[in-house]
């Protein structure tokens, strides 16, 4: 009967640790994992940096004129997108634009999930390049 309890008591461990193991993969997938990525075309309107706890900067591009969408509302056409905090250049590049009025081309990658303190979209810009008029 002792034999058979160490027994379990092995098994169980063995059992739990797995299950940890494979729950940190897991979450790792959806954390880090890029579920689409892309590129959108439009002017900046918005960047700013927002949160009460932890800063994330937010941005809105408008991608007027592209027909994707026919209305006479101008927010009904614009997308809205995050930047990480390391991506400085990215940051600044996209200001620049918005204050030169210029249209930019930005690539970004979706997750899959949306975790408060990495910011209020699943879209992250990677790169930005702007564009002539």
């Amino acid at each position: 009967m002792e034999n058979l309890l160490e027994k379990l008591k092995k098994y169980t461990k063995r059992l739990i640790i797995i299950l940890f193991i494979v729950g940190l993969m897991v979450l790792s997938f959806f954390y880090f994992g890029v579920y689409s990525r892309g590129d959108r075309v439009g002017k900046v309107i918005k960047i700013s940096e927002k949160g009460l706890l932890f800063k994330t900067y937010e941005g809105q591009i408008n991608m007027e004129g592209f027909g994707a969408v026919r209305s006479t509302n101008i927010f009904s056409q614009t997308f809205e997108f995050s930047v990480e905090k390391s991506r400085a250049d990215v940051i600044e590049n996209l200001k620049q634009a918005m204050n030169e009025g210029k249209r930019v081309n930005i690539h970004y990658i979706e997750r899959y999930w949306l975790i408060s303190w990495r910011g209020e979209s699943k879209y992250f810009v990677r790169d930005v390049k702007i564009l002539d008029n």
